[in-house]
């Protein structure tokens, strides 16, 4: 019986041990998540609006990442996540499991605009608007 009960606590021991977390990864890279929940009060009704960032910092290069979850006028949802790196500033838009990526061609403080090809995304506030040849689609930033 003390056998068995010193094999047992031993096992025990053993799996705790080989539990332990490893802390020398990478030490030059940190990442940094936030998800930030707003409370807007939009012609008397409440709402409230969803958005996940992060930002990771690798070999002294920052990039960061942040994501919103836009609705079209016929209520389609789509995600769009901005990306700002040292090089480049992107935007992803991702529907119907097809993702598009638009660098960034022109900022100022009214509005940014994103293109390639034939598709193009002006960003004003909380609106985003898509051209693509003679389509035009507008979202609006909206709650998950």
């Amino acid at each position: 019986m003390k056998k068995e009960l010193i094999i047992g606590v031993s096992l025990i021991v053993l799996s705790l041990i080989s539990c332990g977390k490893n802390e020398s990864g990478n030490k030059s890279t940190i990442k940094l998540e936030t998800s930030e929940t707003k409370v807007v009060d939009n012609n008397g009704t409440m709402d409230t609006l969803t958005s996940g960032s992060s930002t990771s910092i690798v070999n002294g290069n920052k990039t960061e990442t942040k994501s919103s979850i836009y609705k079209a006028v016929d209520g389609t949802l789509v995600k769009v996540i901005f990306t700002e790196t040292p090089k480049e500033s992107t935007l992803a838009i991702t529907s119907n499991k097809k993702t598009f990526t638009l660098p960034k061609i022109k900022s100022d403080p009214k509005e940014t605009i994103y293109q390639k090809d034939d598709m193009k995304a002006t960003v004003k506030g909380d609106s985003l608007i898509l051209n693509q040849d003679s389509n035009i689609i507008q979202l609006v930033k909206t709650k998950i």
